[in-house]
Order: C-alpha cells, then structure tokens, then sequence
C-alpha cells in the first residue's frame, strides 16, 4: 500500500519537465514560471513545483506571501493550490519566511513529499523548478520519477556555462534528454538607438558549443513582460519534445580505442576521429577563453596517450567524454566529429 499511494500523486500526469540550471541567480524560477503560464496559456493542465527547498521562488512569483494554505485530503494527500489556473507546490507555503535549516537527507524526504506525495490530479505537464546544483535533491527527482526532459537555463558568463556541461552531463547519465537552453540575460535593447546589445557575448558559440538547441534568447527587460517570449520559449520546447520521441535513430553507436572514437550511424555513415584531434578541439569553458575566444589548451602539452575513460551520449546530438587526463567538462555535438573528419574548423 505504501508504494502505491507514493506514486498515486503523479499517476494522472503526462509529461514532467525540469527546468534547471545548476548556478544560481541565471533566473531558472521566472523560466520555470513563464514556461508553466504560457503552458496553460495554450490550453494544457499545468502545474509548477517549487523544489528548492533551501530558497522557494514560487510564493515570490505570484505574489502569494504569507496567505496560502495547503491541506491534506482524505488520502493523507497534499492538495496543490490553484493560482492563475495553475497548481502550485512550493516548499515555501510550509515554511513560511524563516529560513530552511536542514541537512541533505531532510531536504531529500521533503522533495520525496512534495513530489510524490502531492495530489496533482490530471496534468497535461509539471514543471519542475530544479534547486541549483547536482547534489543529493537533483538525484532524488530524477530517480523518484520518469522526467520527459529538461530545459536548461543559462547566461553567457563562462561560470553559467561550466555549470550547465554539468547539469547536461548529470540529466544525461540519468536519461533524461535536454530539450534546449534558454540564454537568458542575451541582450538589452538601448532606448536611444534601439540596437541590441550582448552583456555576456555573442550567442552564436552556445549550439556548437553544447550540441543542443537555443529555444529562446531573453532580454533584459525591466517591466518584466517576458509574456511573448515565454511563449515562444515553450513552442520551441514542445517542437524539441516532438523531435526527441521521433529522432532516435540519430544516436549513433559509439565505440573507441586508444587511438580513435568510431561512430556508426543507422543510415551506415561511419567517421572517426583520433582522440588528440578531439580533445584539442575541445570547446568548454576551461579550454576556451570566454571573452576573447582564445583556445587556452596547448596541443603539444596533450598526452601521448590521451583517450576516453567514459563516453556518455547525450541524447540525439552530442557526446559528453571524460579524458584519462581528468578533463571530463566537454560536450562534443555529432557535426564536431564530421568537421574534424573532414579537416574542416568546426567553429
């Protein structure tokens, strides 16, 4: 009886999506809000779970405060607040405005009870606020349910991107695919001039660098109406939710050797590459000067012998490669293997 009233909060729903970011302050919670409006916008059932115990968004965000109460139902059940049509749970209904002092295995039980312990009822989707991070919280989600992807917040500044490697690397390993990025803070749009202006870089470097698609820039705006990019946002998430569930004959199969790494393609399309040509071409934030764009790693400094440890594919677009000289941040999209192979610059 106990297994089947845990999982009874989420019987009745169809897709779960994470939006996460793994770094703080790249505003993952006014993503994660937009997204589940502009959701509800269209006609679907949403609902929205506030999982940062430690710094609940969800009150702030609509402007609840301090007057919402949540209430059990007869089967020992949270029953999730409507607001704006949405159903929301957010840790900070029961906690009010004190702070959150607790240990991992705490924090872990009360994600379990949010999550599974909530009575969600039909939802055509639940969005997740992931917490920061890839610890003990993001593990217990992503193992305590069947999440239908992931969208992955960011800025441009270098310590955003490393995270987001990170966060790719960690839905990955638990199979769960990126849908997309969203580059937020992209530009600012001056009011003398009207030409937009990049804060942290051009946007250009994010597809390559990473392999998966930007599903929306967002400005800076300071009246905070990011209502239409919101929806554009979530019509390029549903596109990519569609391609995942039909494109899977893209993953190739990965194998490797000392020298090179061999793919094999369903359509019988084989490259390989050698292993220095892959790591010196590698595009993360340790290897390649975030402002300037400079490569800081030395091609005649990689070992001899440098070779993958671990492979992980990342869904139908890239590969996530550890090195047995400890570099383990790179993501390596398919057209990278094909350019090298070809001689050719990728980026």
């Amino acid at each position: 009886m106990a297994e089947a009233r845990n999982s009874f909060g989420l019987t009745k729903v169809k897709q779960i999506i994470a939006v996460a970011s793994c770094k703080g302050g790249v505003g993952k919670s006014t993503v994660a809000a937009g997204f589940a409006r502009a959701l509800f916008s269209q006609g679907f059932k949403v609902g929205l779970l506030d999982a940062d115990i430690h710094g609940p968004s969800v009150p702030t965000l609509f402007n609840l405060g301090l007057s919402v109460q949540v209430y059990s139902n007869e089967f020992n059940m949270l029953v999730p607040p409507e607001v704006e049509g949405l159903k929301l749970m957010s840790f900070g209904f029961l906690l009010g405005d004190g702070p959150a002092v607790m240990r991992g295995p705490i924090a872990t039980r009360y994600i379990q009870q949010l999550l599974l312990q909530t009575d969600w009822g039909e939802l055509d989707y639940l969005i997740i606020d992931m917490p920061p991070g890839t610890g003990d919280v993001q593990l217990t989600i992503t193992q305590s349910t069947r999440l239908t992807g992931a969208v992955i917040v960011t800025t441009r500044q270098m310590l955003s991107l490393v995270d987001v490697a990170r966060g790719i690397l960690m839905f990955q390993k638990v199979n769960v695919p990126i849908l997309g990025i969203v580059d937020n803070m992209a530009y600012f749009v001056c009011d003398s001039c009207q030409k937009q202006h990049t804060l942290f870089g051009e946007s250009h470097q994010l597809e390559k660098r990473f392999g998966v698609k930007t599903l929306i820039e967002v400005p800076v705006i300071l009246n905070l109406d990011l209502k239409p990019f919101m929806v554009k946002g979530v019509e390029a998430m549903l596109k990519s939710l569609d391609e995942h569930s039909r494109n899977t004959e893209l993953v190739p199969q990965v194998s490797f050797d000392g020298e090179h790494i061999h793919l094999r393609f369903a359509d019988g399309r084989q490259v390989s590459v050698r292993n220095r040509d892959l790591r010196a071409n590698c595009l993360c934030a340790v290897c390649v000067n975030e402002v300037t764009g400079k490569k800081m790693i030395d091609p005649t400094k990689i070992r001899a012998d440098i070779a993958p440890k671990e492979i992980t594919p990342l869904g139908n677009y890239a590969l996530g490669i550890s090195w047995n000289d400890g570099h383990s941040s790179g993501i390596y999209p398919y057209p990278m293997f094909q350019s090298i192979a070809r001689g050719e610059k990728y980026v």
